[in-house]
């Protein structure tokens, strides 16, 4: 038989969720313990089970009332759980400073867990020096959606970073970049180029017309649209658009202005799978509620895709990695399209960032000639990672060495020296 320490040693290696169990005395008194030991057993009808050691004193507390409650923890409540797991020694009450919420069987449930099951014991099975408590699910609620709180190797964390196998990449600026420099005889053959090379290219920006007329003569129909995307301002231009064959709408929203979310829902009925939604400013942490709820309002409607831009530059590094944390969880199955600005020098930083929270779809523009993160830039960080994107990178980097140069001409012109004697190339001496 193995031994005690090899045992522990080997079971430390196996990752678990962490919850903390609740439970009754016999006066009504809350208990409450950190557990690692949960398990599913049967959905018809709903059971779940806990194992914890004899000599415990919430063990006992089980036994007698028959009632316990499993609140599953998320990602930032490792103080919840190291309280509950008596490593905090100040604690004199460790139910303080949290809300609590009873359901059918009157034990405390956490109202900020990712969720929770309030029990009821119908089998209690030796297991050892342990106690297998099978409950019947009598209640039960997913209070958010967030990541979890892992226990392996007995320390605390949450879910390793992994990079995707594929990202792909859209471009939202190469056109109006290039008409704001004055360098429209550029855009058609540009954007047809970024087209046959595998990404989506933002083609229009109808959101100036005054009318659905001005509008429509704004649609450039010598492009090739069913690889564009064209922002609108509204339902009608969308309907106008997707008549001219755009394969994709683009639509901005600000969910921080009150029923504006709702009114864009409405909208987009009938739309929303050919219609990615373009979220105002969302990493501005004064925002983050309402762009949260917004995300998971949009993702239940199946919007095409949800855009982040950070036109706003409000996007740090660690204010990248905490939205995602919490909007990539909300947003599944509908992918998050991040556009990130490079005006700090950090966009490939919070690009890689995002890469690891989940982000699989990025808004990149060539050369960066609108201050984003350029489109060649980010397909060689991802060459260097070994995450692969489906678009003809050695054409688009072509391309963006052209549009640089083409660039670097225009603002240093050739000199022109004047001479007594013309130069006649090729003239013999």
């Amino acid at each position: 038989m193995v031994d005690t320490t090899t045992f522990r040693d080997v079971m430390s290696q196996w990752p678990s969720g962490v919850t903390v169990v609740t439970t009754l005395s016999g006066d009504g008194a809350w208990h409450g313990m950190t557990a690692s030991s949960f398990s599913s057993v049967s959905l018809e009808p709903p059971l779940v089970s806990i194992c914890l050691t004899k000599t415990l004193y919430s063990h006992q507390l089980i036994a007698d009332s028959g009632v316990f409650g499993v609140n599953v923890l998320a990602k930032d409540q490792v103080e919840v759980g190291r309280r509950f797991a008596g490593m905090d020694k100040g604690a004199v009450d460790r139910f303080a400073g949290e809300s609590w919420t009873t359901d059918q069987t009157g034990v405390p449930l956490l109202d900020s867990a990712l969720g929770w099951f309030d029990c009821r014991v119908v089998h209690a099975y030796p297991g050892g020096d342990h106690t297998i408590f099978v409950g019947e699910v009598v209640g039960a609620h997913a209070a958010r959606r967030s990541a979890p709180l892992l226990f392996h190797s007995r320390g605390w964390g949450q879910f390793a970073d992994v990079l995707p196998d594929v990202a792909t990449l859209s471009d939202p600026g190469v056109v109006g970049g290039l008409a704001a420099a004055g360098r429209n005889h550029e855009i058609a053959h540009v954007a047809a180029g970024v087209a046959s090379a595998g990404s989506r290219v933002r083609v229009a920006d109808l959101t100036s017309a005054a009318s659905l007329a001005e509008a429509e003569a704004m649609v450039p129909r010598t492009l090739l649209l069913d690889a564009a995307s064209v922002l609108v301002a509204d339902r009608a231009q969308a309907d106008l658009v997707l008549a001219a064959g755009v394969s994709t709408v683009e639509i901005t929203l600000d969910p921080a202005v009150p029923g504006c979310t709702e009114e864009l829902i409405a909208q987009l009925q009938g739309i929303e799978a050919q219609t990615a939604v373009r979220v105002l400013d969302p990493f501005d942490p004064a925002r983050f509620d309402a762009v949260l709820d917004a995300v998971e309002r949009l993702a239940a409607l199946g919007v095409l895709e949800i855009g982040l831009s950070d036109a706003a530059g409000a996007a740090t590094p660690l204010r990248v990695r905490a939205f995602l944390q919490e909007a990539v969880a909300l947003a599944r199955p509908v992918p998050l399209r991040m556009g990130l600005h490079d005006r700090d020098r950090l966009g490939l930083v919070k690009a890689i960032i995002a890469l690891k929270s989940g982000v699989r779809h990025f808004d990149t523009t060539l050369a960066g000639i609108d201050g984003a993160v350029a489109t060649e830039d980010l397909i060689r960080l991802l060459e260097e990672v070994d995450v692969d994107t489906p678009v003809d990178s050695a054409a688009l980097t072509v391309l963006a060495r052209d549009l640089r140069s083409a660039a670097d001409t225009a603002s240093n012109p050739p000199l022109l020296v004047e001479t007594s004697t013309p130069q006649i190339v090729g003239a013999a001496g």
